[in-house]
């Protein structure tokens, strides 16, 4: 079974959350759930894709979902630490404008 684990960790009304494992149809349900009420009051979350290995077109609709909810908002969606394969699936599909400048 594929599997997502993550952490949170709240900074004012700054989120940061560093999922490990595979971002994907299976997962990215599960973690968008349980992340809506890490989101109440916050303006910017910061992903830290150090330890994913994987992002699906189901990890990219959660993904965009989010940017939308925080964008809507006047907040942001950043991605740091993102691999080498998904940032070619994140150039390919138009999402590298997520990830932060290192």
């Amino acid at each position: 079974m594929d599997e997502l684990n993550f952490k949170c960790e709240r900074e004012g009304t700054t989120l940061f959350v560093k999922p490990s494992g595979r971002l994907d149809t299976a997962t990215s349900p599960e973690m968008e759930k349980r992340l809506q009420p890490e989101l109440k009051g916050i303006k910017d979350v910061i992903m830290d894709f150090a330890e994913v290995d994987y992002v699906s077109s189901g990890g990219l609709r959660m993904l965009l979902s989010i940017d939308q909810k925080l964008s809507g908002e006047g907040g942001s969606l950043k991605l740091i630490h993102v691999n080498e394969y998904i940032m070619e699936i994140f150039d390919m599909t138009g999402f590298s404008d997520l990830v932060a400048a290192e």
